[in-house]
């Protein structure tokens, strides 16, 4: 008779207490919000994360784009993220394909997909994300900057220096990463290199 050793999985991380715990209900100005840098600008404001005690996991928030500005491309490397359009109307290009963005459209953004995200105006762009695993919530805050509600956008500011680490710690995605021939969801490690 053979001994079987059943395998445990690996703990999960401590997650890094950020503030106190959000309440289970969340009014539109509630949360913990953050002013973006260029070429953004606007704000997010996180409504739930384990960061702030909510369920492990997931991160979940609003973002505000003015008229004129635009999430850069990029990627996550290890993250779903679903994006939901529900005020103005802009275009979202994934993968390089220009798709309208408009209240009621949902992009699923698997690991490695590109999208980029422009507001031409006239007026602002609010949708919702929400990643799993967690982590976006720690981007927003050590790349922006702290953000009361009803307080006077900042005049425009550039990202920290460090914003590539930043990113590369938060789980963005080497805009150089080629995925495989099928397209989506294979990181460097999944190609042998």
């Amino acid at each position: 008779m053979s001994a079987t050793r059943k395998i445990q999985p690996a703990p999960a991380p401590a997650t890094e207490q950020l503030g106190p715990p959000l309440p289970a209900v969340l009014q539109p100005d509630d949360g913990v919000s953050f002013w973006r840098p260029r070429p953004n600008n606007g704000h997010v404001t996180v409504k739930t994360s384990p960061s702030y005690g909510g369920p492990p996991g997931i991160t979940m928030g609003t973002q505000t784009i003015p008229s004129g500005c635009f999430v850069a491309e990029h990627s996550h490397d290890r993250q779903v993220e679903i994006l939901f359009c529900f005020a103005g109307a802009g275009t979202i290009e994934v993968d390089g394909v220009a798709h309208p963005f408009v209240p009621g459209t949902t992009v699923i953004a698997s690991p490695w997909l590109k999208h980029k995200i422009i507001n031409p105006g006239p007026g602002e762009l609010k949708m919702t994300w929400t990643m799993m695993p967690a982590g976006l919530e720690t981007f927003f805050r050590k790349i922006g900057r702290p953000r009361r509600p009803g307080e006077e956008p900042p005049a425009p500011f550039d990202p920290p220096g460090a914003a590539a680490a930043i990113q590369r710690e938060t789980g963005f995605g080497d805009l150089q990463h080629q995925p495989s021939p099928r397209g989506r969801g294979r990181g460097p490690a999944e190609r042998g290199g």
